[in-house]
């Protein structure tokens, strides 16, 4: 047997492939790194535990402890004989749960950043204060698809589009392996909060591969994610759980996944046999159809001793890898340090979408940034002053401190010599009225909370799937009474999703789509209405002008079909035009984009390609801009969208500066499902690569063909 200390975390994925290491060169001192256990070490130790052991102390690795949380952890045993040691696991997208952390930007809102090394920093991050914290299992990210913004969990992912999931959520589980296994979520179709436990999603294979499944693939094939969780609904017919082509046939043999498979809690297991036979490795929280149910199913010769051995060691070859067993020294002082404060401080900033800026009536200039003869701001709704962080559910984090967009605007204010008319209210008087109407500038902060969308839990209050996507009257009565009496009005919208903004949105001249903006949220903003930062945030979703434009969101019926369509693919293939496109955001200046550089053909069998564009910032100020390419097939014999994303990147320019930005495409984006060869293959049609700066605004093109 091994001695004690041999093995150590890894520094980038469990590896079982062993990956190289990924660095963020900001965050050094934040996770444990150490040397990477060989591969030969790490087989040893798991055949010396395997030797050693029953079977009742196999199937104890098999399953949680409890049905509560152990100071915030939930927890699977501990063989103290053989010296394995239990996982403890926390949820975290936007913080650890477990206890008081670095809570960031919800995933939604960083998804609107496209900016995959924050999302690695921000990972990175996490799963250090995990690793701090005592657990050594995270369970994010999720990346499931927003297949409607009525969602109620929505905010927990990164957008309607699988490019942006893939790239998002392979950088989040980079960084979080720097310290901690990942667990990536919930596989598979799981996009609805209110019938989630009952319901059967169908999709065809190709709509499986080629939308719902592309980011699970990316993260367990790019970032080697160590584990990966079940979705409580049904998909083509069989519980996730108990989902042997989802587990087995696609996870395992076709991606190559070398991890474990760990349940959803509580509601997510149902039948013993189906479920351990189709690679269901771990049930959480408590043993259900796991422990003595599963002992005397191999007693009884229903299931085989050798899938329970092929069960444990995928659990223990996690645990090796990640030196569970001789953890690297925990480090308490890390959690909320300066130093991540200052990363959430960043993904506040840059998942601000300025949706609109125009003048006010009867001025030249934009409202926003504000200028030195602003004097007075009024500053209303009662949101304004709230600790608005998010869903209260599992992904549930709560920091030290919260800047409210009020104090962050009373804050600059303050620096600058500008009064401060706070109106945390969301109906106003004659007196705040005339406040308001004195005012040089009115700031309305309205939009959701976590009474509104989240997680659906039974028996516990709070939000679920939205009943629809507008505004509460209350909010729009409050917008409009703003509007009546000043016209240079900045609307801040915050949630987890879409919200439908019209028709008020034609009334006021700007407004920002702030999310749940985490901790710092309200610095960002202050910084944002002043021009201290510039935003540069784009919509990871569309925003339609009215529920109506989508497909239904059926959230009761306990069998359901997708469609090959959805967000802005269904947008654009029916001819609605959104009030505000997929990728959309707009600066304080203004940029170019020419010399278009793309290949003409690609190989069939490539995974990749690249093009150059250049971009000029051909305005006045410091600015960051999202170059995005689209794909599409205009001969193609099969129902694809007009347009997906294939890549981006986000470059930052000074004023009158212009730099090569080099985009690489995913060229899996652009296939399709061969049901008979089992694999994604590339048509054999013309394709056109679209760039520009969203999902409506393309301005070059480019022809790719497949040789």
């Amino acid at each position: 047997m091994l001695q004690r200390g041999m093995l150590r975390p890894r520094a980038h994925a469990p590896s079982l492939l062993l990956a190289s290491v990924v660095t963020v060169a900001t965050l050094t001192a934040c996770a444990p790194k150490v040397t990477t256990p060989e591969p030969d070490l790490i087989a040893q130790q798991v055949d010396a535990w395997m030797a050693e052991m029953t079977l009742e102390e196999k199937v104890a690795q098999m399953h949680g402890t409890g049905v509560l949380a152990v100071d915030g952890l939930y927890l699977t045993a501990t063989n103290e004989r053989l010296g394995i040691p239990g996982f403890a696991m926390s949820d975290g997208p936007r913080g650890l749960t477990a206890t008081t952390s670095t809570t960031f930007p919800v995933p939604m809102a960083r998804g609107a950043s496209f900016d995959p090394d924050l999302e690695r920093a921000v990972g990175e991050v996490i799963g250090a204060e995990a690793h701090a914290y005592g657990a050594n299992v995270l369970l994010t990210p999720c990346v499931n698809l927003l297949n409607h913004p009525s969602w109620g969990r929505a905010q927990e992912t990164y957008g309607e589009d699988p490019a942006l999931l893939s790239r998002m959520g392979v950088a989040h589980v980079d960084g979080a392996q720097q310290s901690i296994a990942a667990s990536v979520k919930h596989l598979a179709l799981n996009n609805i909060e209110l019938s989630r436990f009952d319901v059967n999603v169908n999709a065809s294979p190709r709509l499986l591969h080629e939308v719902y499944l592309p980011a699970f693939r990316a993260v367990v094939r790019e970032a080697q994610v160590a584990s990966v969780m079940t979705a409580y609904n049904s998909a083509n017919g069989a519980y996730c759980s108990e989902n042997a082509p989802l587990l087995t046939e696609i996870l395992r043999d076709q991606w190559g996944f070398e991890g474990f498979v760990e349940s959803d809690w509580i509601w997510g297991t149902h039948n013993t046999v189906p479920a351990v036979t189709a690679g269901l490795d771990v049930e959480m929280p408590y043993p259900q159809i796991y422990g003595d149910p599963l002992i005397a199913a191999v007693e009884e010769g229903d299931v085989a001793v050798e899938v329970i051995d092929a069960s444990v060691r995928r659990i223990l070859t996690v645990k090796a890898s990640f030196a569970m067993d001789d953890p690297a020294p925990r480090d308490p002082s890390v959690i909320e340090s300066p130093a991540h404060a200052a990363v959430a401080l960043r993904a506040a900033r840059e998942s601000l979408v300025l949706l609109r800026n125009e003048p006010a009536a009867g001025a030249t200039a934009p409202v926003l940034p504000l200028n030195d003869t602003v004097t007075r701001v009024a500053v209303v709704g009662a949101l304004a002053d709230t600790d608005n962080l998010g869903d209260t559910g599992s992904s549930a984090s709560y920091p030290s401190t919260v800047i409210t967009p009020l104090e962050g605007i009373e804050t600059m204010a303050q620096a600058r010599g500008v009064t401060v008319d706070a109106l945390a209210t969301d109906t106003l008087d004659a007196t705040a009225q005339t406040t308001v109407a004195n005012a040089d500038v009115a700031v309305v902060v309205v939009g959701l909370t976590a009474e509104d969308e989240g997680e659906y839990i039974p028996l516990f209050p709070g939000g679920a799937d939205r009943e629809d996507l507008n505004l509460s009257a209350e909010h729009v009565a409050l917008i409009e009474q703003v509007r009546a009496v000043q016209p240079r009005v900045v609307v801040l919208v915050e949630g987890g999703s879409a919200v439908v903004m019209d028709p008020w949105i034609t009334d006021v001249p700007a407004a920002m789509m702030i999310w749940y903006p985490g901790q710092s949220g309200g610095t960002a903003v202050a910084e944002a209405l002043w021009g201290d930062l510039n935003p540069s945030g784009k919509l990871p979703l569309s925003i339609p002008t009215d529920g109506g434009q989508l497909p239904l969101f059926d959230n009761v019926s306990t069998d359901i079909t997708y469609s090959d369509l959805h967000g802005y693919w269904h947008l654009e293939a029916v001819g609605a035009t959104p009030r505000f496109a997929f990728g959309h955001g707009v600066s304080y200046t203004t940029f170019a984009l020419e010399n278009l550089s793309a290949p003409a053909s690609t190989d069939a069998d490539a995974t990749t390609v690249s093009l150059t564009v250049d971009v000029t910032n051909t305005g006045d100020r410091e600015g960051a801009e999202v170059v995005q390419v689209y794909g599409g097939a205009p001969d193609s014999a099969w129902t694809r969208p007009l347009r997906r994303l294939l890549g981006f990147t986000r470059v930052e320019l000074a004023p009158g500066a212009t730099t090569t930005a080099e985009v690489v495409l995913d060229v899996d984006m652009l296939r399709h499902w061969d049901e008979t060869l089992g694999q994604l293959v590339l048509e054999d049609v013309p394709y056109t690569l679209e760039v520009g700066t969203a999902s409506d605004d393309l301005p070059l093109q480019a022809p790719l063909i497949v040789e």
